[in-house]
């Protein structure tokens, strides 16, 4: 079947676009749903405020792209064969969208996610390289923006991430990465840290309200002040630094 040159703000449905040339192309607010590419290199292609819905993208590589405002309801973005999941370099994903997606071992890497939102997306075995959810308003005023909502981080690589005062409320980070992270001020309620690597990791103000924080060592962070906790968690957390606690 020939392929139909996309357009920008073009509608298409249900078309293989494994084998289009997406190189330098403009397609912004491009909509496309039930398509598939796979094994497809997207090179300096603009897609911003395009519409991906029940999309298959699989062993694909962003490079370069533009996908500002970008959403992505319901795609699929991993390789259950290889284990291998998408490959975004050098790109922005500022006020990008994912719902619903399986973002599975996706290696995101120097790229811009500011005001980013994750929502009960998998982001099982992603990793995050040098991403930056931060954009600078000011010559001294740099705020960061950032939601993975009620998602799947187990064996993420979040090392070294700067998410402070985002949310990520409700999500699995079961076994991930946390090493250096600054989640000060971070929504964490309803976390799941059960093994996950949180050595110097900054959690100053973030709130830890209903999370699982068996394992997590607050002598080990990088910094608790003002940390938000229950009753029912301190006795988890202070047996964790070796004391003993007992009822009054």
């Amino acid at each position: 079947m020939d392929l139909p040159d996309l357009s920008a703000g073009g509608v298409y449905e249900g078309l293989d676009l494994s084998a289009y040339d997406f190189a330098e192309r403009d397609l912004t607010d491009l909509a496309l749903t039930d398509c598939t590419l796979v094994d497809t290199q997207l090179s300096a292609v603009i897609l911003q405020g395009a519409r991906f819905t029940d999309c298959r993208i699989t062993r694909c590589r962003f490079a370069h792209a533009d996908l500002r405002e970008a959403t992505f309801t319901r795609c699929n973005f991993a390789d259950p064969e290889s284990h291998s999941g998408v490959q975004v370099v050098f790109s922005q994903l500022d006020q990008a969208r994912f719902e619903a997606c399986d973002l599975s071992f996706a290696d995101i890497d120097r790229t811009s996610l500011w005001a980013v939102i994750f929502a009960a997306t998998n982001l099982r075995g992603s990793r995050f390289h040098r991403a930056d959810f931060s954009r600078a308003f000011g010559a001294k005023v740099v705020r960061t923006a950032a939601t993975f909502a009620a998602c799947n981080l187990e064996l993420a690589d979040l090392s070294e991430a700067h998410l402070a005062t985002c949310d990520l409320s409700g999500s699995s980070l079961r076994e991930a990465d946390l090493t250096e992270a600054n989640l000060e001020g971070v929504d964490l309620t309803r976390c799941d840290f059960f093994q996950a690597l949180t050595a110097g990791a900054k959690l100053a103000g973030a709130d830890l309200r209903g999370a699982e924080v068996s394992g997590l060592s607050l002598a080990a962070l990088g910094s608790y002040e003002g940390l938000k906790i229950t009753l029912a968690q301190q006795h988890t957390l202070l047996s964790a630094m070796g004391l003993d606690v007992y009822a009054d």
